[in-house]
């Protein structure tokens, strides 16, 4: 059997799929404003899945359900129940104390889990990510709740108390922003969505939250969660197209916070609709092109190891995926062919299948662009040095090594998004520094060296280009509680489960004269508990 005839045998008929991994097709047909499950009868869009199935006309992406088109009427719908529960600010949800406020979120993170299962199913048939890694997903989310619960716990602990300073008493507190619009990315539609919107709504904020282009059916079972969990108009969906829902409602200037994880093109083109750009906080996570240096000091087998799971980790659909490797001469050839070797033993095949590592890509035109990106480089020079790089078959795509890249090529600069590996020799560490500083992005970068004066001079320079440096390590977000940042057109904000509750929220105080009357003012109303803000009650 030929390399394509094999990659053609990875899409099997439906009645080949184990009956535990089969999905009937969901037609979502309403959607949650101002605390209401409404009926959707308008137009509506298509899930069509990576997974392929075998049909008369070829292999199709299998059809797995529907969820509305929306409008933009129906956005400024949601938009006004979130300025309604809001209320500038005197709306329930803002004034709630933070322990009522942490008691609805855990009734939400019970509700979820009893979606899980289904989820899960529903993360692995709409994006094609492997049922480890969508399992991993979705409890990765719950387990960030709870550590965004236990944050906020602590941040109230140390705000119960009144600071003195200077003959004036304060107590100082976090407070909402107002309205904010989440929309999070694809590649994790669940987690990195969460990581926005779980702390923007525990913060005291409303919110309109527009799920992915791809990975939006896997919100719906959560909807009713969403409905029983919190006050009316709290948590509001937009469904339609970005371009035709996003834009109105920004420009009405009532967006306070604008939390999106997409690309830098799209965010600037949302900024700019706000006709008061002062007045809007962005929290943003956006493009990157992470590079890692390969030096001659490195330990091979860590670095390819590393590459290779930084690189190919969900097809390399990450932003902290590894997009270019810079490599040293001397050892460029054993590290190709480690590589190389290394790819060669990656499991491919449907995302239910045990132990597998490369599946489907989500978007329905990546297989074609990175085909082009391969076409370009070696028209300059470049050559796929692993066997059957590249190949492709309907939605999946096997990884392709590209050596040795120049600055000709889109896979210089270009953010493949997929699993094609470029690869550049260098001779003097100047160049991967010089990259990173002509770079547009500065999100992270990994360093693989065991020489200590070598691995000095590169930290050095790359802490103030990147956010993150990682010593013979791949490229990760995690742990959770780590800042995740970028620079340049990479980030805007920093997310770590406490930076995320700082931006989505500012710091409010309430202070007096330091004399009797207001310290007898402060006691009583501190006593009767007649203020949400005002209290020195301890969060256990």
């Amino acid at each position: 059997m030929s390399f394509k005839d094999e990659l053609n045998s990875l899409f099997v008929d439906e009645s080949q799929i184990p009956e535990e991994y089969r999905i009937e097709p969901i037609h979502q047909r309403e959607y949650l404003v101002n605390g209401e499950m409404r009926t959707w009868d308008g137009d509506v869009s298509e899930v069509s899945s990576p997974i392929c199935v075998p049909t008369p006309e070829g292999l199709q992406r299998k059809v797995i359900g529907s969820y509305p088109l929306g409008t933009e009427k129906e956005a400024m719908e949601a938009l006004d129940a979130a300025i309604a529960a809001y209320d500038n600010g005197r709306g329930e949800w803002p004034t709630m104390g933070v322990a009522d406020r942490i008691k609805c979120l855990q009734t939400f993170v019970y509700k979820m889990s009893e979606q899980r299962e289904l989820v899960i199913k529903l993360i692995m048939w709409e994006i094609g990510k492997s049922l480890a890694d969508s399992t991993k997903e979705f409890d990765r989310t719950i387990e960030y709740i709870n550590l965004t619960i236990d944050a906020l716990k602590e941040i109230d602990r140390e705000s119960s108390r009144f600071t003195m300073a200077e003959g004036v008493v304060a107590q100082i507190r976090r407070s909402p922003l107002g309205v904010v619009l989440c929309m999070g990315p694809f590649n994790y539609p669940l987690n990195e969505t969460f990581t926005t919107l779980i702390p923007a709504i525990i913060m005291g904020n409303t919110v309109l939250f527009k799920p992915p282009k791809h990975g939006t059916l896997l919100h719906y079972p959560l909807l009713r969660a969403f409905q029983e969990s919190f006050p009316k108009g709290v948590v509001n969906t937009v469904y339609g197209r970005g371009a035709n829902v996003t834009p109105g409602l920004m420009a009405t200037g009532k967006i306070n916070v604008l939390a999106f994880i997409g690309s830098s093109k799209v965010a600037n083109d949302l900024k700019k609709r706000h006709p008061k750009i002062n007045r809007l906080r962005a929290v943003l996570s956006l493009d990157a092109k992470n590079a890692a240096i390969v030096t001659k000091s490195a330990d091979l087998s860590i670095a390819v190891n590393e590459c290779i799971l930084g690189a190919l980790s969900y097809n390399g659909q990450r932003c902290t995926a590894i997009k270019i490797i810079h490599v040293h001469k001397d050892v460029a050839d054993e590290f190709l062919k480690l590589l190389s070797e290394g790819v060669a033993k990656l499991k491919f095949g449907l995302p239910w299948l045990k132990g597998v590592n490369l599946t489907p890509v989500a978007e329905p035109g990546k297989p074609a662009y990175l085909e082009e990106c391969i076409t370009d480089a070696k028209a300059n020079g470049a050559q796929v040095v692993n066997e059957n790089g590249g190949e492709n078959v309907a939605s999946f795509v096997y990884p392709a090594i590209v050596y040795p890249v120049n600055d000709k090529m889109k896979l210089y600069r270009e953010e493949q998004f997929g699993p094609v590996i470029p690869v550049i020799p260098f001779e003097s560490i100047e160049e991967p520094i010089q990259y990173q500083i002509d770079s547009p992005h500065g999100m992270q970068v990994s360093i693989f060296s065991n020489d200590p004066i070598e691995t000095a001079q590169l930290i050095d320079p790359f802490v103030n280009l990147v956010s993150r440096v990682n010593i013979n390590a791949q490229c990760q977000r995690g742990p959770d509680v780590f800042p995740f940042t970028g620079r340049k057109d990479s980030a805007e904000g920093t997310l770590s489960v406490n930076d995320a509750l700082r931006s989505f929220s500012i710091r409010s105080l309430v202070a007096t004269k330091l004399n009797d009357a207001n310290k007898e003012l402060l006691n009583e109303i501190v006593h009767d508990h007649d203020s949400n803000f005002l209290s020195t009650d301890y969060i256990f």
